[in-house]
């Protein structure tokens, strides 16, 4: 029953926000293909560093959870 729940919640999500798929716009798009290779580098490395931090906090968030749900089936 959780399981049907869980996945009719994440299928509303994701057909609620089709504005989301949508992110890449011309300009970013163009500004992006007109930087060298050092600025495209820079790039990446940009995007890594503001993905870094929110992986950390959602990963920990997902041990927490999971080690308090085998810790009540135990």
């Amino acid at each position: 029953m959780r399981l049907k729940f869980a996945l009719l919640a994440l299928l509303a999500i994701l057909v609620s926000a089709p504005g989301a798929f949508a992110q890449g716009c011309a300009l970013c798009y163009a500004s992006a293909s007109a930087l060298g290779a050092s600025g495209q580098r820079s790039l990446d490395y940009g995007i890594l560093m503001l993905l870094t931090p929110a992986l950390i906090l959602f990963l920990s968030v997902m041990f927490l959870l999971y080690r308090r749900a085998v810790s009540a089936t135990a």
